[in-house]
């Protein structure tokens, strides 16, 4: 057996392993985004926030390289300007995944390839090549001993299932149904999966007041408001389980059973126009902290409990050259700066870094930026942190941003001065989490919560840092990275 080989049966085994111990929540990288930072830097970000699997709109090669002895799952795609030269000849497609695939792997962790977008609704003129370009794209994997490792698929809208609701009654447009068949044929021989972007900001606002805006939003419904679907009694506590069981009925409807179902979008817009109220920051958290946890808990719908929902976030940063309305660009979960747009934990809140024996002091989130380099400056001089480790080419350097830089420095001050009064508080700009920040070979040491007393307690000190220390940290802020994080599918 040679080492490619094994290596890659070592990564087949390990995709199996992780994909039986729970599901998990990616988030989709776009490339419409004015100052794109580097691949280097985007993966960098990833890491800090223990972004496990990610979804990418092409198959870039900078992105591909960058993301290479990461053990992030990777999800590429055949552009929709791709699919007919896939679909039409076999040379093509296998050209296609020599170029972007085989050449990476196994240093890089891909494991499905999405081809096309929406092909049906946005290309509808392509849908006749759309299962010829899968079945070619499969047969070149094959060819290259990587069709167990990576699964093919093609991302669909909602908008090919005429009415989602109830869920029970789902079908598929029947103009669809032929190449639907075709698909769901190659789908389930190849032991693949169904990808689904469901967005509960856009059926809600379509449905004109006829849903509550909590059912869009995983929020707890009153008695009066229940969603219960007539036909099979089941409750539906969100609007994005009824559009993954509509999905599954649609499925079902065409005598096709066991192929299950990945979201491959999802999100909600922080901003809007005028006539796009909903589209808010509050919204927006409040949904995509709601999905983390629906996601985390590893069961699926009520018609599939037993299949977890993996689900990629649409998406990590704002695609702001993206046409249409203002909420159009607004569905980044980061800034092109590294700041978060609103409080979110990216990381499975339930996974093995969370560890309520141990608290870290980091910076917090959305402090202004003058005060966390006051903060930065009084930690690494008055403070006495360890400092060395956030410069350049040390192990928490990267990612180079002032929010990364405080949280460590910060940290090490606490994790040394809390036994003799020391406190998690620098201005304001510090919290106390249970999360391990600890991200790489940049590792963060971690307090006994025991030894504490309560977490949030009044500051004794330091309160005001000064901006006279003895040691200027001079970091750059504003001009650095940014980023745009299934089962693996064995």
């Amino acid at each position: 057996m040679t080492l490619q080989i094994w290596l890659r049966a070592i990564l087949l085994f390990c995709g199996l392993f992780f994909s039986a111990i729970g599901a998990f929540v990616g988030v989709n990288i776009g490339t419409d985004v004015s100052n794109l930072p580097s691949a280097a830097d985007v993966v960098a970000i990833l890491r800090a926030h223990q972004i496990t699997h990610v979804r990418l709109f092409d198959a870039d090669a900078h992105m591909l390289n960058a993301l290479s002895n990461t053990g992030i799952e990777v999800m590429v795609s055949v552009t929709n300007e791709e699919v007919l030269g896939v679909g039409e000849l076999p040379s093509t497609a296998a050209a296609w995944v020599n170029k972007n695939v085989a050449a990476y792997v196994p240093s890089t962790n891909i494991t499905a390839i999405a081809v096309g977008s929406e092909v049906l609704t946005s290309l509808p003129n392509a849908a006749p090549i759309l299962a010829p370009a899968m079945k070619n794209l499969y047969k070149a994997l094959v060819a290259s001993n990587l069709n167990y490792q990576v699964k093919v698929s093609t991302p669909h809208s909602m908008d090919i299932i005429s009415r989602p609701f109830p869920p029970s009654t789902a079908t598929f447009n029947t103009t669809s149904n032929s190449t639907i068949i075709q698909i769901l044929q190659f789908l389930r021989n190849t032991k693949s999966f169904y990808m689904l972007n469901a967005y509960p900001y856009y059926e809600y606002v379509k449905s004109n007041g006829i849903f509550p805006l909590e059912y869009a939003l995983f929020k707890p419904l009153s008695p009066v408001k229940q969603i219960v679907d007539p036909n099979t009694l089941f409750h539906y506590d969100s609007m994005f389980d009824a559009l993954v069981d509509a999905t599954y009925n649609a499925i079902g409807a065409l005598n096709f059973s066991g192929i299950p179902i990945v979201v491959t979008e999802t999100g909600w817009p922080w901003f809007g126009g005028g006539s796009e109220p909903d589209a808010t920051a509050g919204n927006a958290e409040v949904y995509n902290n709601n999905l983390i946890r629906r996601v985390s808990n590893d069961s699926g719908p009520p018609s599939q409990p037993t299949i977890p929902i993996n689900t990629y976030i649409y998406e990590l940063f704002n695609e702001d050259k993206r046409p249409g309305p203002i909420s159009e660009r607004n569905w980044g979960v980061l800034f092109t700066n590294g700041t978060p747009v609103y409080d979110l934990s990216l990381s499975n809140t339930e996974s093995s870094d969370t560890n309520s024996s141990r608290v870290f002091c980091i910076a917090r989130s959305g402090a202004e930026e003058k005060s966390l380099q006051d903060g930065l400056n009084w930690a690494c001089g008055h403070g006495q942190a360890n400092c060395v480790v956030i410069q350049k080419g040390q192990p928490c350097y990267n990612p180079d941003t002032l929010q990364n830089h405080a949280s460590y420095a910060y940290n090490d001050y606490y994790q040394k001065m809390r036994s003799s009064g020391g406190t998690c508080d620098f201005g304001g700009t510090a919290t106390i989490t249970t999360v391990d920040p600890s991200y790489g070979s940049c590792r963060f040491t971690g307090s006994s919560n025991s030894s504490l007393g309560p977490l949030f307690s009044p500051a004794l000190g330091p309160v005001g840092p000064s901006s006279k220390s003895s040691r200027n940290v001079a970091l750059r802020v504003g001009t650095i990275v940014a980023v745009t994080a299934a089962a693996v599918f064995g």
